[in-house]
């Protein structure tokens, strides 16, 4: 596809799809080095690159924060099972003080 203001090329709907498989796991500087070599030499709009270098970099933002999310998550679900556990213990053992021998 054309660009009607440039006449340059514009990375269309397949081309991105095309590249977002190839990109979808890697770190944000492989993904944009992947991206640089596919369009290097190909006359390609900058603008429309930076869009999709944007879109590309957002994916990659919200990657990195729901890995964190997700390790944050995990710590917080660790110290409500071990204070429910010392919880259950020391109420055990409180019961079997009490409880008439």
């Amino acid at each position: 596809m054309l660009d009607s203001n440039t006449g340059k090329r514009i990375l269309d709907p397949i081309e991105r799809a095309r590249l977002g498989v190839q990109v979808v796991n890697k770190s944000l500087d492989e993904a944009m080095a992947l991206i640089d070599e596919y369009v290097d030499g190909r006359n390609y709009d900058q603008q429309s690159v930076d869009y999709f270098k944007d879109q590309v970099a957002m994916q990659c933002k919200i990657r990195q924060e729901g890995n964190e999310l997700l390790a944050t998550s995990g710590k917080i679900i660790s110290l409500v099972v071990n204070a429910f556990t010392a919880n259950l213990q020391k109420a055990s053992s409180q019961q079997e003080n009490n409880s008439p021998s």
